[in-house]
């Protein structure tokens, strides 16, 4: 039986489900904070190499992919929306303010609907939709970091789980469709790759990869042919090799045992260079607002968690 086994029912829903705020609560608002391993890995640098990744898995799920189609400027601007988009959530892990931000995210979509291609609703503040969203971020965090940074022990993986339950809680959605356990988690990604679908979206944000990137219009073509097929091989190899099987499948990207091993002596070289990256400035080793953040709670979070837990 599905570990979803009520996702078609609740996500046809279409219904926002959103916590109660209370302004007047003395409790404290949840938080992660830098003794956590998602402040040390999300913002490292390094997760740029999983941006196709983060990107077009959320947008093989029908429902999501619709919503960024019906309502988003990607196809127009697709630079500019991942400005507008990346940088409150990352400002829900690593602000003063987490709670603020969080709500800031949900209350974008509070708008977000639409219907699918069988004629059923979707709305983004559904919780089995806005929450395979989370999930697409906290995938982005393990996988990167045990790909790309160093290898993580069980341990680990099972801690970066927790903590994004209290990333999760930040946003305001109701937590219904949330595993409850990393091995419940993994069952439930297993589950979600199995629904991906050949939707536009994801279609058309990977069509670079499929064609080759654009010629800028002030480079001549003759060199243009030149310096852009190392830059195509290494989109082919390394940013389809982050990619999940299903999504090359929909999306039409060739793979090939020749790429995979590519694809993973590139990892393992990465991996080996984790002790250089640690060397780096903090600036250049982490995205600017877990730099700042590193910066104002007085930590230097290089030193840290740079062996695998137990």
């Amino acid at each position: 039986m599905s570990v979803n086994q009520d996702y078609e029912r609740a996500i046809r829903e279409a219904e926002p489900v959103i916590a109660a705020d209370d302004p007047d609560s003395a409790l404290p608002s949840p938080r992660l904070g830098a003794d956590s391993l998602i402040w040390k890995f999300y913002g490292d640098s390094r997760g740029v190499l999983g941006f196709q990744r983060l990107a077009g898995t959320e947008n093989c799920i029908e429902q999501l992919g619709q919503a960024v189609l019906d309502h988003s400027v990607i196809f127009d601007d697709f630079l500019g929306r991942a400005k507008r988009t990346g940088p409150p959530v990352m400002k829900t892990v690593y602000s003063t303010e987490p709670q603020k931000w969080g709500r800031t995210v949900r209350d974008f979509h509070r708008n977000i609907k639409g219907e699918i291609s069988d004629g059923s609703r979707y709305h983004a503040l559904n919780p089995e939709l806005f929450y395979w969203a989370h999930a697409t971020f906290v995938d982005q965090v393990l996988y990167i970091t045990d790909t790309f940074i160093r290898r993580l022990s069980y341990a680990e993986k099972v801690q970066i789980f927790e903590e994004s339950k209290v990333w999760y809680e930040l946003y305001g959605v109701s937590a219904r469709s949330q595993p409850q356990t990393y091995e419940e988690f993994l069952a439930y990604w297993d589950d979600m790759l199995s629904r991906f679908i050949p939707h536009k979206t994801v279609v058309y944000a990977t069509g670079y990869i499929r064609q080759g990137l654009p010629r800028p219009k002030k480079v001549p073509a003759p060199v243009w042919n030149v310096v852009s097929a190392p830059l195509n091989a290494f989109l082919r190899t390394v940013i389809v090799g982050t990619l999940p099987q299903q999504m090359r499948d929909v999306c039409g990207l060739e793979w090939n045992d020749k790429r995979e091993r590519n694809f993973q002596r590139f990892a393992r070289i990465m991996r080996t260079l984790n002790p250089v990256f640690n060397r780096l400035p903090l600036r250049w080793l982490y995205v600017p607002w877990a730099y700042r953040a590193w910066r104002e709670v007085g930590v230097d979070p290089r030193p840290l968690h740079n062996t695998p837990a137990a």
